[in-house]
């Protein structure tokens, strides 16, 4: 039995000697292992195998990288939160947009968190440069690469994260300190009424992941913690960082892995910006993929669609 507060069973490690101005993004994917952004930089980050060697440089774009997915049967492939839209990213060649639905807005705006759904979509969140209050919006793109602006008026969106059968997704409002849990169409993307799921006094929920019990890790930005929830809401246990802006979390089978930042400290300490593993109880699953070629809304076995 877990209790608040707990600490994780064996403790946190720092992964390599990198420092991250805003580490986010964190996903493990079967391909590619373990991926992550380093989102104002506009770099796309892979760890290797051996825990004391720096991150690799996979990518290195002109604007932010939110976050990535990959694109199933293209090797080498992403689809990206980025710049004021979502763009796919190749090797050797300059990224594709899908759209830049923040291209025209009345404010500086620029793409968040991200993440690939269970059914095959992508969604992102995009906010403004000052987090200004509401300007906010989370999108989806669809497997023929559509775009829909499918909920307004959030101010910094984190996650989303979702559940492995795809029918719940949790999207953090970090500035608001509350995270909502919408209930998902697998064959639509069509989002249920939202319910309150956690509400944060003491600092702001950041990126997040869905364990294999269906409970969710929590990166709680300000305060040097990373809290496991119970899907009924209840806390299970912290984990405690020498950092004091955890940002980005994601479970590689029984390994969580955190990213932080040192953006916005007026003296960082010498682990803010690191990347750390704890060993969990609970394991969790692999990224999902975007699938462009994947199922269309009437069912997995109607026929395939092409992305064009």
């Amino acid at each position: 039995m877990t209790h608040p507060e707990a600490a994780a069973p064996a403790g946190a490690d720092v992964l390599g000697p990198d420092r991250l101005e805003l580490g986010e993004g964190i996903r493990w994917t079967h391909d590619h292992g373990i991926v992550l952004v380093d989102i104002l930089a506009g770099r796309l980050l892979t760890a290797t195998d051996r825990p004391a060697e720096p991150l690799r440089q996979l990518a290195q774009l002109p604007f932010p990288l939110g976050a990535v997915a990959p694109v199933a049967d293209a090797p080498g492939t992403w689809i990206a939160a980025a710049g004021t839209g979502i763009c796919l990213l190749t090797p050797d060649a300059p990224p594709r947009w899908l759209a830049q639905p923040e291209a025209d807005a009345a404010r500086p705006m620029r793409m968040n968190d991200g993440t690939a759904d269970p059914s095959g979509r992508f969604w992102a969140g995009s906010m403004a440069y000052g987090a200004d209050d509401g300007a906010g919006s989370l999108h989806r793109v669809d497997q023929d690469g559509t775009a829909v602006r499918v909920l307004d008026g959030i101010t910094v969106p984190n996650g989303p994260a979702f559940t492995a059968d795809g029918r719940t997704m949790y999207l953090a409002d970090s500035a608001r300190g509350v995270v909502r849990r919408y209930s998902v169409d697998p064959l639509t993307g069509d989002l249920g009424t939202p319910e309150t799921y956690v509400t944060v006094d003491d600092g702001s929920p950041d990126g997040m992941a869905v364990d294999a019990e269906g409970a969710v890790w929590i990166a709680v930005w300000g305060t040097g913690t990373v809290r496991r929830y119970l899907p009924d809401g209840r806390l299970d246990r912290t984990l405690r960082l020498p950092a004091r802006q955890p940002a980005g979390v994601c479970l590689r089978e029984d390994l969580l892995y955190v990213t932080s930042a040192r953006v916005g400290l007026a003296a960082p300490g010498p682990y803010d910006g690191a990347v750390f593993t704890a060993r969990v109880d609970v394991p969790g699953r692999p990224a999902d993929t975007y699938r462009p070629h994947g199922p269309d809304r009437h069912g997995p076995d109607s026929p395939r669609k092409e992305l064009r």
